[in-house]
């Protein structure tokens, strides 16, 4: 996608909303850096063997804090406390992306921050404050990066238009073969310029600022993805699943600069197709 069929927003609506992103990433940022590489961190696992520590649900509190005060009648859908009432308008919340960078102490981790109008992610704020990063994106609004540095600029995907100057992030080996699409990843990566496994929110990131044309994963949910879809498509790249539907609720993600998104799924698709079961 740009952004899928649906009523577009009127311009300049979402520009109180991303106010209120940037305000939930600094909440959310104030309660994951200083617990980042912390002696005393509290790691566990959920039931599905993942990890959660003590700062990914205190920064999922204290995003769930503010949107209770000043979006009440908004629905919340976070990673670590699940949805309540669902609502036209739904916040989707990542307190940490990359949590097992963050319990390891690899400073690759972010919190994602989306928001769904009528089905569709039009907002979109990613924070990496070990970095001193933050990126966001509206429909309507652009997207933009603030730097280490404190400069605020506008990013745009990459006009790259050909296979072999393409550089892709494919996130891991073991997700690709897990989903049985191993063959299709390594036919790609015969196909392009540059293939690297960048991982997590900052492959999307990267892809939004132009520095690469694609970004593929699987097993992931809609939290692992509705801001990063926001920001892409807000820099002018397509999102969509590995069968190319318009959508972050498949388990899986191709993001690409747009330009190149029909060429990789063509080669994704073909050798899919040609393993046979």
């Amino acid at each position: 996608m740009t952004f899928p069929d649906a009523s577009p927003v009127t311009p300049g609506a979402l520009d109180d909303d991303l106010q209120l992103a940037l305000r939930l990433a600094d909440a959310a940022d104030a309660q994951t850096l200083p617990r980042f590489d912390a002696g005393d961190l509290d790691v566990s696992r959920k039931a599905d063997r993942s990890h959660v520590t003590d700062a990914d649900l205190a920064a999922e509190r204290a995003v769930r804090a503010l949107l209770s005060e000043h979006r009440p009648g908004d629905g919340v859908f976070g990673e670590e406390y699940g949805e309540g009432e669902r609502s036209s308008r739904r916040w989707i919340i990542d307190p940490i992306d990359g949590t097992a960078n963050f319990l390891r102490g690899v400073p690759a981790w972010g919190t994602m921050i989306g928001l769904q109008i009528d089905g569709v992610v039009r907002l979109g704020v990613v924070s990496m404050p070990v970095w001193g990063r933050r990126w966001w994106g509206a429909e309507g609004l652009g997207a933009f990066t603030r730097t280490a540095e404190g400069e605020t600029r506008p990013i745009r995907v990459s006009e790259v238009a050909t296979l072999d100057d393409a550089s892709v992030s494919f996130q891991s080996i073991a997700q690709w073969d897990g989903a049985g699409h191993l063959d299709a990843l390594i036919a790609l990566t015969r196909t392009v310029w540059r293939d690297r496994a960048y991982g997590d929110i900052w492959s999307y990131m990267l892809l939004a600022e132009g520095r690469l044309e694609m970004v593929g994963e699987f097993d992931v949910k809609e939290y692992d993805l509705a801001a990063a879809a926001a920001i892409v498509a807000a820099a002018g790249g397509r999102f969509s699943s590995f069968d190319g539907e318009p959508t972050i609720a498949s388990g899986s993600a191709i993001a690409t600069n747009g330009v190149l998104h029909d060429a990789i799924l063509a080669v994704l698709r073909g050798a899919s197709s040609s393993v046979t079961p």
